[in-house]
């Protein structure tokens, strides 16, 4: 990796870390997928709109538009309503924890999708880079074993499940659509579930005021239009399991956002965890994914088709 796609790909994990906070004051002006479906379509709206406006073409092929409809429910469908709804009924070290089994799961998912086969050093780095989130997690990581605890709980699991599927999906049309396109249209279509379920489920009233109205905003640029944009042309030129690492990062990040402006303090166990993370995310940096011993492997039974298939 470049030290310009490092300093990039941290740059996107700082933003998705910042969000954390900005989403808990969100939430007390509006109701949780009311919010989330707002923050999508007003992220997604501008990305279209600049796309426009820079004369990028529409995806050309029906199934880039399948892909994308299908990132649009992984990462913002189920990854918004996952994470919304789980905030209120998961510890923060639960939350950590299960979340960020994403780049895990990633990795298998990506030894089939895209052939992406990690060096044993980088999976032996990906292991320790998730023990040190264990253990930044170990103060809050005893939680109630109650019915809201569960649901919460499931709550997590399908967020990083979504969120797992969309970054092998942006990977694999990654070069091929445009980025503001794909971006844009995966929020919009990402949105109308969220908008669908809140209609039926959420009050309509919103506290609208100058604090709610900045937070959205702040929320649906940067923290998401900027940062999906910057994720996807990131996966254009780094392979998903290198990049996907540095998902680590945010809870390094939140601790320290909430040490600078929150008046927290770290324990030892959270000073070492951050050691260890950081150590294990440098350690898949350097040690890279594996691609000269694999074999290509269709992947029609998951509905795509090969590259040498679209093109003879």
């Amino acid at each position: 990796m470049t030290t310009t796609t490092i300093v990039q790909t941290v740059l996107v994990m700082l933003l998705w870390a910042s969000c954390f906070p900005l989403i808990t004051v969100g939430i007390d002006y509006a109701p949780h997928l009311t919010f989330a479906a707002m923050r999508a379509f007003i992220a997604g709206l501008t990305l279209i709109s600049l796309a426009f406006l820079l004369k990028r073409p529409l995806p050309q092929k029906r199934n880039d538009w399948f892909l994308l409809v299908l990132i649009g429910l992984g990462a913002t469908s189920l990854g918004f309503l996952g994470m919304f709804h789980a905030a209120e009924l998961v510890s923060p070290g639960i939350a950590t924890v299960i979340a960020n089994t994403q780049p895990l799961l990633a990795a298998i998912l990506a030894s089939f999708v895209l052939g992406e086969y990690l060096t044993g050093r980088s999976k032996v780095a990906l292991m320790v880079s998730f023990l040190g989130v264990i253990v930044i997690a170990s103060p809050h990581l005893l939680g109630d074993g109650s019915t809201s605890f569960a649901i919460g709980l499931a709550y997590i699991i399908l967020a990083a499940l979504g969120i797992t599927l969309s970054n092998v999906l942006i990977k694999k049309i990654s070069g091929r659509v445009d980025i503001f396109m794909a971006m844009g249209l995966q929020m919009l279509f990402g949105s109308l579930p969220l908008m669908g379920v809140a209609a039926m489920t959420e009050p309509t009233a919103i506290q609208w005021s100058y604090t709610f109205i900045s937070v959205l905003l702040i929320l649906s640029l940067p923290g998401t239009a900027l940062v999906y944009w910057l994720w996807c042309s990131v996966l254009e030129k780094v392979p998903l399991n290198r990049a996907n690492a540095f998902s680590f990062l945010i809870p390094v990040f939140g601790l320290t956002i909430g040490v600078l402006f929150y008046g927290e303090s770290l324990t030892a166990f959270q000073f070492v965890g951050v050691f260890i993370t950081i150590v294990g995310v440098a350690f898949v940096v350097r040690g890279g994914t594996d691609r000269a011993s694999q074999k290509k492997k269709p992947v029609e039974e998951l509905g795509f088709a090969t590259e040498s298939k679209r093109h003879k």
